[in-house]
């Protein structure tokens, strides 16, 4: 019962102990509480019940009883770090029992070796334990042994076999009451799922594990541990980092698991390594070092190794030792059959070559190469890392691209089992070092065009294909409305002054929920199989055009000017320098756009021109007369390029990558022509442009005060040739695609805009914000704008910083008289800024916005 009811068994044990029972009664209940307090409390009460359970157990002259009791204790010191003493209650179980019980004591010992990382022995004992289980008709430890055994499979790499018995386990469960069980079956499944490379799967699974261990009241430490791994694999460190720390926190408090503890560090310490934390990883790698092998536990002492030296050389360290502790944590690997070996062997090799031993970085990167052909993704990639880098070492540019292609098309393949833009775009941080190498090894064979090519290949990918829509789901139709109203109940309530924490503690459950769901959903397209031609786009940008695609090197900004039937390269200055600059230039636009900071103006204006001088460089007197295109890398994109003094009075457009700029540039308006104008709520200006803009375009549709209520916005925008929303914009850093705009019934956030069929042609947000966006994976970009690019929008006019809303206005007026001309989004807001008054508030309200596309 404790596993199918764990409270309720906890407390009829803790009844049957008030009632006198006999010895073996008596052996039985303490038997159950300490296995609940095992699992789900403090160590040291559950190690106390198990002995006084041991001591009626051998009163009570029962053997098997006696028996039963020490496999929970040998399971239990386990757990609690005293392996040896674990191992010895078990071996007297083993030997003090007979025919049935002997095979529930077997399938627990075959449990505390899974947990101790000896495989082999834990398979053997499995092995002799199911058909004496199924003989008996044993169903629910037969299941146990089942899930057990491909627990097992799963960590020795065997995906198949570990799939065969968990749906026989699962069959098993099925006709069983055992509600832990079967919780820890989904969960079982969702590792699985993660194994086989559906990262989606993996985590609904896990999240319904989550929801039944809930219902049940228990802790769910394991869990975590898998859900870290999990989150990892989708580019989500930093989350996966926090949820290990809290578990620890937790389990510290309880008393819990020992081993659960140094699993918990070794999960926490791989986080913050994949997060860029080195100081982090190192110190939880060294304590589950240290805990690990006081537990006796080499495969998982191995494990946490290979983070350690990997957090010390991400930390700068390098030398021979580390070397050889790479390279002895790989055969360590190698010889448990551990999936993880080749990246270690991939680390030897890496640090070798930095130090200069080349014969020892080719002993090992061919050894971490053989992992190319085989495995899940990730493994796969580790090998074409391993066979690029040496590829480098020997001078060989052409086996270099190579690797990297095949490499990056292993994660192409995976990215497109991910149906949530945020897991795409996330996910292509996994190929960021064979995308720096692809480039490095291009510019030296190809020059200039052969640099661009590979900068296209790995530049605003997400952009390529809409995110995966599921509009008939309704629970996330629900939590959406939901969230929309605890959300303007929230702002109203702050606006009044009022204290919210109950209804941020309500949106913050919301948004998970969301994001949640969205994050579950799989992938629908298989992929274009689209490659980037730069003929094509020479021959689309004629004469006339210019695109600038700036790519980083080594840190260094390199400036491709594409124009003429040629591909260009200049140097620019140092990135972390330009992104500095734009820091500032980003914090002067927010002080005169308020009166009283004229004085601030030249400062603004120097600071343009030093941006120029580090991101274009010389190319800067090479663009011509006409039109401009910019492709700036993700981490640039917060730059008001307008304040640049060649782009200050030409028509310019940005892009996140050529290929995109070539995808609005060929896509087709709707045949309609509709219009629609959207007003928000709460501006300063009250969206004054909006009327007047009405009264220009008569037959436009107008949704303003209650009519602008999110469904309805949604619906009108659906297809439309062009929208104008004027409202409130929000940028949120911490979580991009709940980025929003406020409408009459709430936020209008990204994930509205995804369950578009059709984003507008053309659309322009005259609010603050709208061009902000978080830099995530390789070179990926989330926000509002890059939303609607995949979508069908052509042509976007959005703002990079806060602005003056009365200024906006005759900004806005004067775009929209320009498309009425006929001219594009750029050549309008070009004459619209130079239309402007002089003063600085006006000035900077014109600089801070860029129109985005081709339209």
């Amino acid at each position: 019962m404790v596993f199918a009811a764990p409270n309720q068994a906890l407390a009829r044990a803790e009844e049957v102990l008030g009632s006198d029972p006999s010895p073996l009664h008596a052996s039985v209940a303490h038997q159950v509480i300490g296995i609940w307090q095992r699992d789900w409390g403090d160590m040291r009460l559950a190690l106390d019940h198990l002995r006084r359970a041991r001591d009626l157990a051998a009163r009570s002259e029962s053997a098997d009883r006696e028996a039963d009791v020490l496999a929970a204790l040998g399971v239990a010191l386990v757990h609690a770090g005293r392996t040896r003493q674990g191992l010895a209650a078990l071996e007297r179980g083993v030997e003090v029992s007979s025919g049935h019980t002997r095979a529930r004591v077997l399938f627990r010992r075959a449990y505390a070796s899974w947990v101790l990382g000896h495989h082999r022995a834990a398979l053997e004992d499995v092995r002799r334990a199911v058909p004496v289980l199924r003989q008996a008709d044993d169903v629910i430890w037969t299941a146990r042994a089942l899930t057990l055994r491909a627990t097992v499979h799963l960590a020795l790499g065997a995906v198949e076999r570990a799939d065969a018995d968990f749906t026989a386990a699962e069959a098993l469960w099925d006709t069983t009451g055992q509600e832990h069980d079967k919780a820890d079956a989904v969960e079982s499944r969702g590792l699985a799922a993660y194994r086989s490379g559906d990262v989606p799967a993996a985590l609904r699974l896990l999240d319904e594990a989550q929801e039944r261990y809930a219902k049940l009241g228990t802790p769910t430490f394991m869990l975590t541990v898998r859900r870290c791994e999990v989150l990892m694999a989708a580019g989500l460190a930093p989350e996966a980092l926090a949820e290990a720390d809290a578990a620890i926190k937790v389990l510290d408090g309880i008393g819990g698991q020992s081993t659960l503890k140094a699993e918990l560090l070794l999960a926490a310490a791989r986080a913050a390594r994949h997060a860029g934390d080195a100081h982090t990883a190192i110190a939880r790698a060294d304590m589950a070092v240290r805990l690990f092998a006081g537990q006796r536990r080499t495969w998982w002492e191995t494990h946490a190794r290979l983070v350690l030296i990997e957090a010390r050389v991400a930390a700068g360290r390098g030398s021979g030792r580390l070397v050889a502790d790479a390279a002895a944590v790989a055969d360590r690997l190698a010889s448990f059959g551990a999936p993880a070996a080749p990246e270690a062997s991939l680390l030897a090799g890496r640090i070798a070559l930095g130090l200069g031993w080349r014969e020892d970085a080719r002993r090992h990167l061919e050894v971490a190469a053989r992992s190319r052909h085989s495995g899940p993704p990730l493994a796969r990639m580790t090998g074409w890392a391993a066979q690029a880098l040496w590829a480098r070492a020997v001078g060989s540019d052409r086996r270099v691209l190579e690797a990297c292609r095949r490499g990056l098309d292993v994660l192409d393949a995976h990215r497109t089992t991910l149906g949530a833009s945020e897991l795409r775009a996330r996910a292509t941080a996994q190929g960021a070092e064979l995308a720096g190498l692809a480039a490095r090894a291009s510019l030296a064979s190809g020059g200039p065009r052969r640099l661009l090519v590979w900068s296209e290949r790995w530049r605003a990918t997400v952009l390529s294909a809409p995110p995966t829509r599921p509009p008939a789901d309704p629970a996330l139709l629900s939590d959406l409305t939901a969230f929309r109203e605890i959300a303007a109940r929230a702002e109203g309530a702050r606006m009044e002054g009022r204290p919210v924490p109950t209804l941020e503690r309500e949106q913050r459950r919301l948004e998970r929920e969301i994001r949640s769901r969205t994050l579950h959903m799989r992938g629908d397209a298989s992929g274009d199989g689209y490659r980037f031609d730069p003929g094509r786009l020479l021959e689309r940008l004629g004469d006339d055009v210019r695109l600038v695609e700036l790519a980083v090197l080594d840190g260094r900004v390199q400036v491709l000017l594409c124009a003429q039937g040629r591909v260009r390269r200049f140097e620019g200055g140092l990135l972390a320098d330009a992104e500095r600059e734009a820091e500032h230039v980003q914090a002067g636009l927010r002080r005169l756009a308020h009166p009283g900071a004229e004085a601030r103006l030249p400062v603004v204006e120097a600071a343009g021109r030093r941006l120029e001088e580090l991101l274009l460089g010389p190319a800067a007197a090479q663009l011509g007369s006409g039109p401009v295109v910019v492709v700036p890398p993700g981490r640039l994109h917060q730059v008001p390029w307008a304040l640049l003094p060649s782009l200050r009075e030409r028509v310019f457009s940005v892009s996140p990558s050529a290929s995109s700029w070539l995808r609005a540039r060929e896509t087709a308006p709707p045949p309609s022509g509709r219009q629609v104008l959207v007003r928000g709520p709460g501006l300063a200006s009250g969206g004054a442009e909006v009327p007047e803009l009405a009264g220009r375009h008569g037959s436009a549709t107008v949704l303003e005060y209650d009519d602008a209520r999110v469904p309805r916005v949604l619906e009108e925008l659906d297809g439309a040739a062009l929208a104008h929303i004027a409202a409130h914009g929000t940028f949120r850093a911490d979580s991009p695609l709940f980025s929003s705009l406020r409408m009459a019934d709430g936020p209008l956030i990204v994930h509205d805009f995804e369950r578009l069929d059709r984003s507008p042609y053309r659309i322009i947000l005259s609010c603050c914000d709208t061009a902000r966006f978080a830099s995530v994976g390789a070179d990926e970009l989330l926000g509002l704008v890059t939303a609607l690019l995949p979508l069908g929008t052509a042509g976007v006019v959005a703002c990079s910083a806060p602005v003056n809303d009365e200024a906006v206005v005759p900004l806005m007026l004067t775009l929209h008289k320009g498309l009425g001309a006929g001219a594009s989004m750029a050549e309008a807001l070009r004459d619209a800024r130079a239309s402007l008054p002089g003063d600085s508030v006006h000035q900077a309200t014109g600089w801070a916005f860029s129109a985005f596309g081709a339209a």
